[in-house]
């Protein structure tokens, strides 16, 4: 999602390492798809239902369940697949042009037809509206739209990128009704009309109400009569009281670890249990290459060195995530291991002292460590202080931490005030393109003043080239070595993903994997 532009994460942190996957919430069993109604509650909000605007987990939530895309991510899958296409496939060697054929016989919710003029609106729009707060800025190899038929849409990339599937096969794919929207303009009444497994009936700040679209016509196979999506705003105490009394089916997204830790040993009859499943999810360290401090190699080094993953992984987040030493996380191809073999996994006081002699330093280095409270986790806070922890323990650091709220905290790193940073990040595709080039490539997102001319000119072109991603991770490889070597970023962790579901609810597992596509139509419930 993307550090997700704006880039949002609220990790749903929450659990026990050991994550049960049997028993409810997991087995399909023949109370499925009986036509009950699921009531799914979440911390997050969801912040856009137009397509054109919503870059954030939440309104991408909405997208996936309410909207078509030419391709979709199957359950447990990396490589997309037709959805409201028949077919969709490169038509060129260089893949820069991209053909799609609709199926038959596709309506919106509304019943308006669905054709090819729909499609190119939906991407002339996003693109010609080019919201801050959007999906426009995953598409600037993309040229133009043709609609030679009205079955029939072509892609036409200014450069060639084999990810392009992957990209349109996400949240910022959604196809809209081109008479339902304005093309210069968002939409403001909370509405939403497409063409997905579900339509939006209401929605407001407490709730949001999800029918079944009678007029669907895709690969998903819908278990329920609807879901009910309700918001806690941030309130992880009430979504948990939410889970415990019934109120909701599921808890999705925001739990902190207690929460769930505590969920899993009060499981004495009371109908509750967590389900774990895969996620992509990252938290790095960024360095400002421009600031006085953190742009010297050698003190970013010497934090390489000192950080203690396993230290915050077992401290703050009680076993719910992962140590990570890569750029791409583990489970997406291309992922290596270089700041492991780099840094190593101990803190090494003496090789960060070496480091920092190397630049010339000799004293304390004074260091602040800006954090935001909740946009990136319920624990962000805790988590850079345990890491300032760290480096004064070793005796070469005077760091400090200041958390601001996150609308000052972007203005803030766009403004170049920020020495060291934290950034999260949900990808919008799972390929190791997701997890390179919006950090490292041209314009990158990170804000932090680093471009190195072998990534940009080089490695991610040739990347985007390769329509079989099993062949880039060598390139890949590569990458990851040049970026463990100049430490523009320090990767931290990597989330396990998890949910809280009462007795007789199903289906949980499939929507809990490293798509981060939350699958409403998977869900059902005893009646």
């Amino acid at each position: 999602m993307n550090l997700r532009n704006q880039w949002p994460v609220l990790p749903i942190v929450a659990g026990l390492a050991s994550g049960l996957l049997t028993g409810c919430g997991t087995e399909s069993g023949d109370s499925a798809g009986d036509g009950s109604n699921v009531v799914v509650g979440m911390s997050d909000d969801v912040l856009a239902t137009d397509p054109a605007s919503g870059y954030d987990p939440g309104s991408w939530l909405l997208f996936n369940n309410v909207f078509q895309s030419l391709l979709s991510f199957p359950k447990g899958a990396t490589e997309p697949q037709p959805e409201a296409a028949e077919t969709c496939a490169f038509t060129d060697t260089q893949t820069t042009v991209y053909k799609c054929t609709l199926k038959d016989g596709l309506k919106f919710s509304n019943g308006d037809e669905l054709t090819s003029e729909d499609v190119k609106f939906s991407f002339d729009r996003m693109l010609k509206i080019n919201d801050p707060d959007g999906p426009a800025i995953m598409f600037p190899m993309l040229d133009k739209v043709e609609t030679p038929d009205a079955k029939t849409v072509v892609f036409r990339l200014n450069t060639a990128d084999a990810t392009f599937p992957s990209k349109i096969a996400s949240g910022a794919g959604s196809i809209v009704d081109h008479t339902q929207y304005d093309a210069d303009g968002l939409r403001k009444d909370g509405e939403a009309v497409g063409s997905g497994p579900y339509q939006l009936d209401s929605f407001d700040d407490g709730q949001a109400v999800f029918s079944v679209n009678e007029n669907y016509k895709g690969t998903a196979k819908v278990n329920n009569t609807g879901v009910t999506l309700k918001f806690f705003d941030g309130d992880q105490t009430a979504l948990k009281q939410a889970i415990q009394n019934g109120d909701v089916d599921i808890a999705y997204r925001g739990l902190t670890a207690g929460d769930i830790a505590d969920t899993e040993k009060a499981d004495d009859g009371t109908g509750v249990e967590v389900v774990e499943g895969s996620s992509a999810e990252v938290q790095h360290l960024v360095f400002n290459m421009d600031d006085p401090v953190a742009g010297k190699l050698g003190v970013r080094k010497a934090i390489a060195h000192l950080l203690d993953r396993e230290a915050l992984i077992k401290d703050v987040y009680q076993g719910t995530a992962t140590p990570l030493y890569s750029i791409i996380p583990a489970g997406i191809a291309g992922h290596n291991t270089a700041f492991f073999d780099t840094y190593g996994a101990r803190p090494s006081k003496s090789k960060a002292q070496a480091a920092l002699r190397e630049d010339g330093i000799t004293g304390k280095v004074k260091l602040t460590l800006w954090s935001t409270p909740s946009r990136y986790g319920p624990a962000t806070d805790q988590e850079l202080n345990a890491i300032a922890g760290q480096l004064n323990a070793s005796g070469l650091f005077d760091a400090s931490v200041k958390s601001v709220p996150f609308g000052q905290y972007e203005k803030d790193i766009a403004a170049g005030k920020y020495g060291v940073y934290v950034k999260g990040w949900v990808p919008d595709y799972p390929d190791a393109d997701n997890f390179t080039a919006p950090f490292f490539g041209k314009g990158n997102v990170l804000n932090n003043n680093y471009d190195n001319g072998t990534i940009t000119g080089s490695l991610i072109p040739r990347t985007a080239a390769l329509t079989n991603r099993a062949s880039t991770d060598k390139e890949f490889g590569e990458l990851q070595d040049i970026v463990a070597d100049e430490l523009p970023v320090l990767p931290v962790w990597q989330a396990k993903q998890y949910a809280v579901v009462r007795d007789g609810v199903y289906g949980l597992e499939y929507c809990l994997d490293a798509s981060t596509v939350f699958r409403f139509w998977e869900l059902s419930k005893d009646a």
